[in-house]
């Protein structure tokens, strides 16, 4: 971002542009404060997998490739 562009363009807009531009930064930089990261915790998952007893064991549809 071009920054000094940007300020040139603030410079030229009205004071009651100014106003409204700083409310609407305002409003951003709130709203950018309010999302917070959610990052899971070790071990958030447990019990939604099933690990079934037989799931080392050849499956049956490979048996022809694996003789």
């Amino acid at each position: 971002m071009n920054t000094s562009l940007l300020y040139t363009q603030i410079l030229n807009l009205s004071d009651s542009e100014k106003t409204k531009l700083l409310d609407f930064l305002g409003s951003l930089l709130k709203s950018g404060k309010n999302k917070k990261k959610i990052h899971p915790k070790a071990g958030c998952m447990k019990g939604t997998f099933i690990m079934k007893d037989n799931f080392d064991e050849p499956l049956e549809d490979f048996k022809e490739y694996m003789e």
